[in-house]
């Protein structure tokens, strides 16, 4: 059974094929499996489709199972056996799945604005409740989770407090200062390190942290081209800085990784 509310009215949905809130607002379940709960008007939103392959692509090879598997302890440590878990911004649910698999009895659910990645997120397990959905209006009722985890996505700090239970947890991934500083190198000629984060987050209490470093390497171009179009500089970096990668056909880079937790502050 979901625990998705409708967009519309915040009503519970129910049903399988399609899903209906009281009010009789209707939501059918595409082919996959997912139910897109997206408010507002518009196309495809999120990643395209080219992207979330390169991303799965990469992340299949396994170059970041570490952090994974990092990750699901860490979500698996702080919630309930048959607790329910939110994925906020799950992508194609390379993590999301392998929390599943340590918590078989809870709810796993997943969401992401993009349409492509919720898709193949489906393909990549059955166990997960999906909606295509934005991480700043989370189709999702008051303190119902038990764990929200949010994985290089936006930090949606209103949304987080307002679905988490009284003493939910908060896992968050973000990189490192020195993480793909190599890569980083390679394209831009005055490269820079990440900024060093601020764990202050209002209404969570800020429990505790776990570093994650190692180095990768690439063997190929496609890999690193898939590395790079996964990051945020991806948008922000000039046709001319991306085609010095076209040149690369190795690159061994550092990995650098913080696995941020947070608890609900009780009010």
């Amino acid at each position: 059974m979901t625990k998705f509310i409708c967009p519309i009215c915040k009503e519970a949905l129910s049903g399988e094929k399609s899903l209906v809130c009281p009010n009789r607002h209707c939501f059918d379940r595409a082919k996959g499996g997912y139910v897109n709960l997206l408010s507002g008007k518009g196309g495809n939103h999120g990643d395209p489709k080219d992207m979330v392959l390169a991303r799965k692509s990469f992340l299949d090879k396994g170059f970041y199972e570490p952090l994974r598997e990092d990750i699901a302890a860490t979500v698996a440590s702080v919630t309930p056996n048959d607790g329910a878990v939110l994925d906020c911004g799950c992508g194609e649910c390379y993590y999301t799945h392998r929390i599943a698999e340590l918590l078989p009895e809870a709810h796993i659910m997943g969401i992401d604005v993009s349409k492509d990645a919720v898709n193949y997120g489906c393909k990549r397990s059955k166990a997960l409740d999906l909606a295509v959905a934005s991480v700043y209006a989370m189709p999702v009722t008051d303190l119902s989770v038990d764990t929200a985890v949010s994985i290089f996505a936006p930090c949606a700090l209103e949304e987080f407090v307002r679905v988490l239970k009284p003493e939910g947890h908060l896992v968050m991934a973000i990189g490192g200062e020195n993480h793909l500083w190599s890569l980083k190198k390679a394209v831009y000629d005055t490269p820079y390190k990440n900024e060093t984060a601020d764990y202050e987050l209002q209404g969570l209490e800020f429990v505790g942290k776990k570093e994650l470093k190692y180095a990768i390497e690439l063997s190929s171009a496609e890999d690193i081209k898939n590395l790079f179009s996964m990051t945020p500089y991806y948008h922000k970096t000039s046709r001319e800085d991306i085609a010095k990668l076209d040149t690369l056909t190795c690159l061994t880079t550092e990995i650098e990784f913080e696995i941020l937790i947070y608890k609900k502050v009780s009010a």
